[in-house]
């Protein structure tokens, strides 16, 4: 089982999600010490199997399906099947927590939404994930994390100005909103330990990506309703001014965060950088950076790191992953592992960001395959 300090010991999840953002939540309630029964259709399971991030796959799964269900347990449950149907009841009578991010209105046709839920097992905890809410137009648009980030304003955070929306290049939609249920489900749970009141916890890829963008937002709803500007030379926050960006040196990429100029001209050799006027790091903001680009492109990182560092300078080499991974600092964080089924398959995935009392759990056995669990779940739980 995985652990985490056992800080979940004995509650029991039932994740009836697919794709990212539900089970990246019963992940995270996982790596705290939960177990997790994923129910899945017995005819492909969940979509996620075969949503490939290249062309590798594992045990006929994809690396992203493994990395995000490891360590849960796999029911195979027809919807349409009365049988199952009752399986599927007389599990979450049995559980503590219930997850689902289908669309606005499927979980109920499939009699299986909050209130449905909390007349089985008035103690049950339920998240609800949805792409934009369960009200409005958008309810029944696809809640697909590209499409999520193109209607929440934050492409507008990213790459130069002249480059247009520019998205992340991660599913920072579905994982945001994962880690929002699985906070309102640990919450869930103390106050159902308190009172025996169950909870339904909702939330939303665009109400995730909206508090992504708390800081900025902030600052325009205070702030006359003025749009940001980004940099339209190396922008990295579309607020802050210069240096703040990532610049090519003459062997890699060096970050710079905030720094007075005045203290930065003499380490850069650049006095013409000091003594400005106080608006001029934003006003001139490209002007500046471009000169500074220039002077950094004439030393190494590694030089360059050398001069800046000892004067508290806040500045970082760009790793990219070997390079990250090859790092003493990353290797004492211990955060891959190799997990193995006894038939000889592996996977390499990462464990858990989360240490408790100083250790971090392992998970002890890969995603599990369609329906792996199935009979000894009936076995189990007594299922029809």
């Amino acid at each position: 089982m995985t652990t985490s300090g056992g800080l979940l010991e004995g509650v029991l999840v039932l994740d009836m999600s697919q794709f990212l953002s539900g089970p990246f939540a019963a992940l995270r309630l996982a790596d705290l010490g939960a177990r997790v029964i994923k129910i899945e259709r017995p005819d492909g399971g969940d979509l996620c199997r075969r949503l490939y991030l290249s062309d590798t796959e594992l045990g006929g799964d994809s690396t992203l399906f493994h990395a995000i269900n490891r360590g849960k347990e796999s029911f195979a449950a027809d919807f349409r099947n009365a049988v199952d149907c009752q399986a599927i009841r007389e599990l979450i009578r049995r559980a503590d927590v219930v997850i689902q991010n289908f669309r606005p209105g499927v979980i109920e046709r499939l009699g299986f939404d909050f209130d449905k839920a909390r007349e089985i097992n008035p103690r049950i905890v339920y998240a609800s994930i949805s792409g934009y809410g369960e009200e409005g137009p958008w309810r029944g648009l696809p809640g697909q994390d590209l499409l999520a980030q193109a209607r929440s304003g934050v492409m507008w955070l990213n790459g130069d100005a002249s480059q247009g929306p520019v998205p992340f290049g991660l599913a920072v939609a579905d994982l945001l909103a994962g880690a929002a249920a699985a906070q309102g489900l640990l919450a869930g749970l103390v106050r159902a330990s308190r009172t025996g009141v169950g909870a339904h916890i909702q939330t939303s890829l665009l109400e995730a990506l909206v508090d992504f963008q708390f800081e900025v937002i902030a600052t325009y709803l205070n702030d006359g309703g003025r749009l940001p500007t980004r940099s339209d030379f190396r922008n990295a926050h579309a607020y802050l001014s210069a240096p703040y960006g990532v610049y090519p040196t003459a062997d890699g990429y060096l970050a710079l965060a905030m720094t007075p100029l005045d203290k930065l001209a003499p380490l850069l050799e650049m006095p013409e950088l000091a003594n400005r006027a106080a608006d001029a790091p934003f006003r001139e903001r490209d002007a500046i950076k471009a000169r500074i680009a220039d002077q950094l492109r004439t030393r190494s990182t590694a030089a360059w790191l050398a001069v800046l560092q000892p004067h508290d300078i806040w500045c970082s080499e760009v790793l990219n992953w070997p390079e990250l991974f090859d790092s003493e600092n990353f290797r004492l964080l211990d955060m891959v592992q190799t997990l193995r089924k006894d038939d000889g398959f592996s996977v390499r995935t990462l464990r858990s960001p989360i240490r408790v009392d100083g250790a971090r759990g392992k998970s002890g056995r890969p995603a599990p395959r369609i329906g792996e669990n199935t009979e000894s779940l009936r076995a189990e739980f007594a299922l029809p």
